[in-house]
C-alpha cells in the first residue's frame, strides 16, 4: 500500500527536510511541495492525495485556517516549531503533530499512523475493536459504544451496561473507529451518532447525559443535524 502526500511550508529548507525523510519511508510518495497554501489548492482539486504535511505558522493563512477552508481534506500531519499549537492541531483530528526539528524515527512513526488509517479506510471497518485494559485486550462491539470521554492519559468507553478504561489518546481512539459512525464534538468527547437521544444548539444527550459541543466543533454539529435529518 502506498500513501500519496504533499507538503506545504513557507520555509524551503523545511520542505527539503520533509522530502529527504520521505525518501526513507518505503510506502510514502511525496508527490509535490508548496511554499504557499493557495498554490496547493489547484493541485488538491485535481489530484488524489492521501496525506498533507502542513506547517501551521505561515503568512497570509495558517495551516489550521487552511484545513478549515478545504471542502474535503486529506489526512493531515502538522509540522511546526511552536508547541502551543498542538492542542488546536489535535482538535482538528490531525493524524499527528511533529515539532521541528523532528527525527527520522519520529517522522516514520507519524507516517505509520497515517498508513494504519488508510488501511482501515480502504479495507472497511470491522464491527468491533480491541481495547487494552491493563494487561489484557478486550473485544468490544462498535454497537455497544455510546460515547467516549478523555480523562488525562486514559479514555473511558461508556458501553451498554458498563464502562471500560483504556490507556490511549483521543487521536488513538479516533484511529480505531469508523468516521461515519463516530464523531468528535469536543476536545474530550467522541460520540456514536446512532446513540444520540436529543440534540440542542450546543449539546447532545446520550444515555440521559448532556454532552457539550466545543466551540471548534460547531460545524460538526451542523453535519450531525444533516445526517439525522434535523
Amino acid at each position: 500500500m502506498t500513501i500519496k502526500a504533499i507538503a506545504i511550508d513557507d520555509e524551503p529548507h523545511a520542505l527539503e527536510v520533509v522530502k529527504m525523510l520521505s525518501e526513507k519511508v518505503p510506502f510514502l510518495n511525496l508527490e509535490a511541495t508548496f511554499t504557499n497554501c493557495f498554490d496547493a489548492i489547484p493541485y488538491l482539486q485535481t489530484n488524489k492525495i492521501d496525506l498533507l504535511f502542513l506547517d501551521i505558522n505561515m503568512p497570509d493563512i495558517s495551516g489550521i485556517e487552511f484545513v478549515n477552508i478545504l471542502p474535503k481534506c486529506p489526512m493531515v500531519i502538522f509540522t511546526t516549531a511552536y508547541s502551543e499549537y498542538a492542542v488546536k492541531g489535535f482538535e482538528l483530528d490531525a493524524i499527528d503533530y511533529l515539532l521541528k526539528p523532528f527525527s527520522l524515527a519520529r517522522f516514520t512513526k507519524a507516517c505509520n499512523k497515517a498508513l494504519d488509517m488508510k488501511k482501515m479506510q480502504d479495507e472497511g471497518s470491522p464491527d468491533f475493536i480491541f481495547l487494552k485494559t491493563g494487561y489484557e485486550e478486550e473485544k468490544v462491539l462498535l454497537d455497544e459504544i455510546h460515547y467516549i470521554e478523555a480523562e488525562g492519559n486514559y479514555m473511558t468507553y461508556v458501553l451498554n451496561n458498563r464502562k471500560l478504561l483504556s490507556r490511549q489518546s483521543i487521536s488513538d481512539a479516533l484511529g480505531q473507529l469508523p468516521a461515519d459512525k463516530f464523531v468528535r464534538i469536543h476536545r474530550s468527547y467522541l460520540i456514536s451518532l446512532s446513540k444520540i437521544e436529543k440534540i440542542s444548539r450546543n449539546s447532545v444527550w446520550i444515555l440521559g447525559k448532556e454532552i457539550p459541543v466545543g466551540s471548534s466543533y460547531e460545524e460538526k454539529l451542523l453535519e450531525i443535524r444533516g445526517v439525522l435529518g434535523l
